[in-house]
């Protein structure tokens, strides 16, 4: 633990896109936390963004900079678990963006290696503090739209040109279904938690492509279906949320800001951040359309939430426990669609046992 009035020393590995867009200007404007070490090649365009930050190019080195009590690593996703485990071992609390590892065994090998060691172990799930997730959430667990029984949530882009990027190219950990999958599966998981069966369709769309760029993946809970998509090739825009219940539906059109915010170099706190103008409707027989409001929303709370936890003062923003869970349904997805039938995620019973005991009481329902 830190005193509160110390700040507690953050090393980023990786300045590429998770790192420079998200990680680097949300740790730099929570307070309690100093960005003080970059693990970076592109020394650069680090220094020139964060000029009181050690340069390291090295991601070993960084991960054990004597000088830090947080790494975060934003590296390419094959690197996630050496990374982490080595962070780990030297004495460090760990911040790992998603997708959490590559497979299953490496997420539950390095859940076990942050217990034996004693030091806090998170996975950057952002999207839990989306505007437009919240305002679903909110809708939910208000009992407005009584037991709910189909839920669609889907986060498309329209980029039909393959990008020369590690994420479109054929390896360990591409694709969209290790890039956005990790996302909607997580939102799912926080509203249900665990599902019985995933029946998931993977594919390469574009031409020329090597890595995944379309999925749709079906989450059953009893009677009630979870729909998971994302698309490469979507020139539309589709709904970021139908919700389908007994009682009624809620529909959010637009998704949350911040990414476009953080990409316009707004800085996260100033006036209007997470500031989502798009109300969601809910549908009622007694008043169709109606109105919600959209809270806004506030990457922010992740790692305000992982500096208290390094504090002793607050639980983590996710836990280990939680990204092993993701971990299963994501590894699920994959035997899912390579052998075309409907599968069941290899949870373990403390997994099951964790969301159950996390869930408000009634959220899990027979339907």
């Amino acid at each position: 633990m830190t005193s509160p009035a110390e700040a507690i020393r953050v090393a980023l590995i990786g300045f590429g896109y998770a790192g420079r867009v998200f990680h680097a200007p949300l740790i730099a404007s929570v307070p309690g936390l100093s960005l003080s070490v970059i693990g970076s090649r592109a020394g650069d365009a680090a220094r020139a963004a964060f000029p009181h930050a050690a340069i390291v190019a090295d991601p070993l080195a960084a991960a054990r900079h004597p000088d830090v009590a947080l790494v975060v690593i934003a590296t390419p996703n094959d690197s996630h678990a050496p990374l982490a485990a080595a962070a780990l071992r030297a004495g460090k609390h760990v911040v790992v963006d998603k997708p959490f590892t590559v497979t299953l065994a490496e997420a539950r090998a390095l859940a076990g290696l942050a217990a034996e060691t004693g030091r806090h172990l998170s996975v950057f799930q952002n999207r839990r503090f989306d505007s437009d997730f919240l305002v679903i959430r909110r809708a939910i667990e208000s009992g407005a739209l009584g037991d709910v029984v189909e839920i669609r949530s889907e986060i498309s882009r329209y980029r039909p040109q393959i990008r020369d990027r590690w994420r479109e190219r054929a390896g360990p950990g591409a694709g969209i279904w290790y890039d956005l999958g990790p996302h909607l599966a997580d939102q799912a998981l926080l509203l249900f938690g665990v599902p019985d069966t995933i029946q998931a369709d993977i594919q390469i769309q574009r031409a020329g492509g090597t890595a995944p760029d379309w999925f749709q993946a079906v989450l059953g809970y009893g009677l009630k279906r979870v729909i998971l998509e994302a698309s490469m090739v979507a020139a539309d825009t589709a709904p970021r949320f139908l919700v389908r219940g007994v009682k009624g539906s809620v529909l959010k059109r637009l998704a949350d800001v911040q990414e476009a915010q953080l990409l316009a170099g707004k800085t996260p706190g100033e006036d209007g951040w997470g500031h989502d103008p798009d109300p969601a409707s809910l549908f009622t027989p007694d008043a169709p359309g109606q109105p919600l409001a959209t809270p806004s929303g506030d990457y922010r709370r992740y790692y305000a939430a992982m500096r208290d936890a390094i504090r002793g003062a607050g639980t983590l923003p996710v836990t280990p426990t939680e990204a092993t869970s993701l971990m299963a349904v994501i590894e699920a997805g994959l035997r899912s669609a390579e052998r075309g039938e409907t599968v069941v995620p290899a949870f373990t019973d403390a997994e099951r046992d964790a969301w159950r005991a996390a869930l408000p009481q009634g959220a899990v329902s027979s339907r």
